[in-house]
C-alpha cells in the first residue's frame, strides 16, 4: 500500500462555543480509549483554544493545530480522557514512584497546570467507562471508582479485576478495551516471534500444535466487575494474534478492532526463502475484526499485503508461495506495510472535526527497527476513513514529524514516537509520545 499524502478542504464553519468548563455527569461513549464523552458539546472548530504556534514540533492537515499538553512525562504508553477534562496517562515504567498521571487544565488553555500521580505499577493499558478508570500492568487489571467530580476516590487500594497473566518480557504490555455490556478485553501477546522451537533463531522449525496459543498470543475477555479472575474464569475471545498493543471497541458496529504487530526476521531466519527488501515489507501489519471464536492464524501464518492473502509461515513449510492451512484462518479488513508498530487506534465520534472523520480511525504507529535495507518507517498518526463499519478508503498520513528527521536509522534517533490515542469530551484528538512523555492536543481551528 502506497504512502498517500493528505488532501484536505477547509470548510468554513459556524463556531459555536465550546464548554471547556468541569463537567460533573458521567455520560457513557463506549469508547474505551477516551472516555465517557457521548454527551459531546464541541460542534466544529474549537473556539477558545489557540495551537502553538509550532503545534508542538509536528505537521498536520490544514484548518488542524496542536497543543502541547505537557512534556517529560516518562514513557507515556496509552491515555484515557474523563469527562470533565482530566487525562489520565499510563507510564510504562513507574516515575517518581507513580504509574498514573492525572493531568488538569484548571485555566482552559489547552495545557496541563495541575500534575498528580498515583499507582505505583507500570504498564499500557488505561481506560475509563461507567464511573470507573481501569488501568493494566503487564500482568493484572485494575479499576478505580471514581467520585461526582471525576476524582480517583481512593488511588491507594484499586480493585484487582483481572490478575495472573503472563509476562515474559516480550510483547508483554497488556492493552484494554471495554464494550457496551460490562465486558473488558485484554490483549495477552505472544513471548515469542513465531513460536520456533528456538525463538529467533535461524531454521528453527515451529512448534506444531504452538502451547503459547493456550495462556498467550490472543485476546480474553473478562467481566469489568468481577474480582481477581484469570484465565479460569475468563473467555478465550480470539486467537492466533501475535501481539496487539492499539484495540478500541467501535460502537459503530458494536464490535472489537486490533491492530496487529506482524512478525520479524523473515530473512534473518529463512535467507534462502527471503530476501532482505522482501523481509523489510513482510509482513503486513494487520487491522483485525474480532469477533468471538476468531482465528486469524499466527503462527502458522502471516498476511502478504502484496499478494493479498495469508501465507503459510517458513516454519511450518511455508516458501513465501504456500497457503497450506491459513485458507481456514481469518485476514484483516486493512493491511499497512511491515513493522510500522501500529500502538494507538481510536474510533473518533466527536463533533469537533469535520464530518468525514466521524467513526472513522486513527492509528498511531510507534515506528519500525528493521526494516533495513529501506528506510526505517512509521512515527506518525494515520487516519483511516469508515463507511457502514468498514475502511472506505486508503490511509491518510494525519500527524507527522514525531521523530524529529527525514530519515530514522535506528528508533533511538527519534525524538517522540507516537504511541496512545484519546479523544477529548470537546471532540479533540490526544496524543502521547513515550519517548520523552510528550502529549499533544490536537484541535480544528478551520483556519
Amino acid at each position: 500500500m502506497k504512502h498517500l499524502s493528505p488532501s484536505f478542504i477547509t470548510i468554513a464553519v459556524c463556531i459555536s462555543i465550546v464548554s471547556l468548563t468541569a463537567c460533573n455527569n458521567k455520560t457513557d461513549s463506549g469508547n474505551s480509549n477516551s472516555s465517557d464523552t457521548t454527551n459531546q458539546q464541541a460542534t466544529g472548530a474549537a473556539s477558545n483554544l489557540q495551537p502553538d504556534k509550532d503545534n508542538g514540533g509536528i505537521k498536520l492537515p490544514q484548518g488542524f493545530g496542536a497543543i502541547v499538553v505537557t512534556d517529560n512525562l516518562g514513557k507515556a504508553r496509552h491515555l484515557a480522557v474523563n469527562s470533565n477534562g482530566d487525562v489520565f496517562v499510563k507510564l510504562a515504567d513507574v516515575k517518581n514512584g507513580k504509574g498514573i498521571i492525572r493531568l488538569r487544565d484548571t485555566n482552559n488553555d489547552g495545557k496541563a497546570d495541575s500534575i498528580t500521580g498515583f499507582g505505583n505499577y507500570g504498564g499500557t493499558g488505561i481506560a475509563i467507562k461507567n464511573g470507573f478508570l481501569y488501568a493494566s500492568s503487564n500482568t493484572d487489571v485494575y479499576r478505580y471508582p471514581l467520585n461526582g467530580n471525576g476524582e480517583v476516590t481512593n488511588t491507594a487500594q484499586p480493585q484487582t479485576i483481572v490478575t495472573g497473566l503472563v509476562d515474559k518480557g516480550q510483547h508483554n504490555s497488556k492493552s484494554i478495551a471495554l464494550d457496551n455490556a460490562g465486558n473488558i478485553y485484554v490483549n495477552i501477546g505472544a513471548p515469542s516471534n513465531s513460536c520456533q522451537v528456538e525463538d529467533r533463531t535461524p531454521g528453527s522449525k515451529g512448534q506444531d500444535p504452538c502451547p503459547i496459543l493456550d495462556y498467550a498470543g490472543g485476546i480474553w475477555q473478562f467481566k469489568a466487575d468481577g474480582q481477581k479472575q484469570s484465565y479460569k474464569e475468563g473467555v478465550h475471545y480470539a486467537t492466533g494474534i501475535r501481539n496487539v498493543v492499539g484495540l478500541d471497541w467501535n460502537t459503530n458496529v458494536n464490535e472489537l478492532f486490533a491492530m496487529q504487530h506482524g512478525r520479524d526476521q523473515l530473512h534473518d531466519l529463512f535467507p534462502a526463502l527471503y530476501t532482505d527488501s522482501m523481509s523489510a515489507e513482510l509482513p503486513a501489519e494487520e487491522m483485525l475484526e474480532v469477533t468471538k471464536g476468531s482465528n486469524f492464524g499466527w503462527p502458522y501464518c502471516y498476511y502478504d499485503e502484496f499478494q493479498k492473502k495469508l501465507m503459510l509461515a517458513p516454519e511450518y513449510g511455508g516458501d513465501g508461495k504456500k497457503e497450506g492451512r491459513c485458507t481456514d484462518a481469518k485476514g484483516p479488513v486493512m493491511a499497512f506495510p511491515g513493522h510500522w508498530a501500529p500502538n494507538g487506534l481510536l474510533f473518533y465520534t466527536g463533533n469537533m472535526f469535520p464530518e468525514r472523520y466521524k467513526n472513522g480511525a486513527f492509528i498511531a504507529f510507534h515506528g519500525s527497527w528493521n526494516r533495513a535495507p529501506l528506510q526505517q518507517r512509521g512515527y506518525f498518526v494515520a487516519f483511516v476513513p469508515f463507511e457502514n463499519g468498514k475502511p472506505s478508503g486508503n490511509y491518510e498520513v494525519f500527524a507527522e514529524g514525531f521523530a524529529g528527521g527525514p530519515e530514522i536509522v535506528t528508533p533511538g534517533q527519534a525524538i517522540h514516537r507516537p504511541c496512545g490515542l484519546a479523544q477529548g469530551p470537546d471532540g479533540s484528538l490526544y496524543i502521547s509520545d513515550d519517548t520523552k512523555g510528550t502529549i499533544w492536543k490536537v484541535i480544528y481551528t478551520g483556519k
